[in-house]
């Protein structure tokens, strides 16, 4: 049985809290035949308090709706309610550290037909983090990001992922922890299921909107570089530009902030621990973990604060 649960873990589907072992699917889902599903990766930490807090969990429930309305399937959950599921999961099989995943998934339907109804699960695990905690090595993939006039590009679907998984799959055989994928255009994009970032000079720079899943943690770290005064500038970029820089980070739910240690054959050269980044990565774990940081100027904390309700 796979670790991610066992015959006592218990998620919720359709409205019940269920054994995940009991749980079943039909095998003639348009989500199963076609990759007709929505989805999202949320995580919940132990605070410094010792309470569970989920990160993020109005815009990443409010971004499911979204992804399932863009693919015209029909969503009748408020976030609240899901939000409530999510804590109650969490309780019921004891987690704090924990990696959350809901699913909007079809009912039976091989035709191409719009459906009628849509089904939810929402499970849970321990999670490790998702890339390691060494400094990363990474290749440039032969797979583009999709076209984003072929997808609704800004909608979390489970199809857009089987571009992410080989991609992932071709970087691991070639010895490498990941994969940076362009966009059509061959401007930098994003990773397989991260955001991405350099540094130069002290500022730092990231895919513009447009080819990239806008995430939610990529969000947060334009808000943070606000709070801290660090330029920040969203544009296109070359590999050759980007293998100019000083420093590289990958961002996102499950990877959280994690750096770059070279790119192709490509070693940035600045010291992990001496860049911006590295003052991002440590912010963004002491935001998770509401372990609020000195305030670099007046209201930062104010504002550290809010970001986290």
């Amino acid at each position: 049985m796979a670790s991610y649960y066992n015959n006592e873990t218990i998620i919720y589907w359709n409205g019940e809290f269920v054994k995940a072992a009991e749980a079943k699917m039909d095998l003639y889902s348009q989500s199963l035949h076609y990759g007709y599903s929505v989805f999202e990766g949320i995580r919940s930490y132990k605070t410094v308090n010792g309470e569970t807090k989920i990160f993020k969990e109005v815009e990443h429930y409010d971004r499911l709706n979204r992804s399932a309305e863009a693919l015209n399937m029909p969503y009748h959950w408020t976030t609240q309610e899901l939000i409530d599921a999510t804590y109650e999961i969490l309780k019921r099989n004891d987690l704090q550290d924990a990696y959350i995943r809901p699913v909007v998934y079809a009912p039976t339907n091989m035709k191409f037909d719009v459906n009628e109804e849509s089904f939810i699960v929402i499970e849970a695990w321990k999670m490790q983090p998702f890339l390691g905690e060494k400094l990363l090595r990474v290749m440039t993939s032969s797979f583009q990001r999709p076209n984003p006039k072929g997808f609704k590009i800004h909608a979390k679907a489970a199809g857009h992922y089987v571009n992410s998984l080989l991609a992932s799959h071709e970087a691991k055989a070639n010895g490498y922890d990941e994969a940076l994928l362009l966009d059509v255009n061959n401007y930098v994009a994003e990773a397989p299921g991260a955001n991405f970032f350099y540094e130069k000079d002290g500022k730092l720079f990231t895919p513009a909107l447009g080819n990239i899943l806008p995430g939610i943690t990529r969000a947060t770290i334009l808000e943070l570089c606000n709070d801290l005064n660090i330029s920040v500038e969203e544009k296109f970029f070359t590999v050759d530009e980007l293998k100019k820089a000083d420093a590289a980070f990958f961002c996102g739910t499950g990877a959280e902030v994690i750096g770059f240690e070279s790119l192709d054959d490509y070693k940035f050269p600045l010291k992990w621990n001496d860049s911006v980044s590295r003052k991002i990565q440590i912010t963004y774990m002491k935001l998770v973990k509401e372990d609020f940081f000195e305030p670099q100027s007046q209201g930062d904390t104010k504002k550290h604060r809010e970001a986290t309700v």
